[in-house]
């Protein structure tokens, strides 16, 4: 091989190397971005469940008596008329 031929092909392999890893976005920096993108776009889907199952909640606490009820029985400790609240409490060493 002549050196003209062995400078154009170091040339060759510098250019497909300097394309694959240098430069300012380089295949290895578009790979990272491609998977960051896909983990985005999971977590967008989770929080699209958890607002979809949210609404469902909300729409049920402004509708649903049953749902209403156990609310109110849970987080707020409310009884019927004639209901009477019975507590367990661990005995303390």
């Amino acid at each position: 091989m002549t050196p003209g031929r062995i400078a154009a092909v170091l040339v060759v392999v510098a250019g497909i190397l300097f394309g694959a890893l240098g430069g300012e976005y380089s295949t290895t920096d578009w790979w990272t971005l491609r998977r960051q993108v896909q983990e985005e776009d999971s977590a967008i889907a989770r929080l699209q469940v958890d607002v979809d199952s949210l609404g469902k909640l909300a729409k049920a606490l402004e509708t649903d008596p049953a749902v209403q009820e156990k609310v109110a029985r849970e987080s707020f400790g409310m009884l019927r008329p004639g209901e009477i609240e019975y507590r367990l409490e661990s005995k303390k060493p």
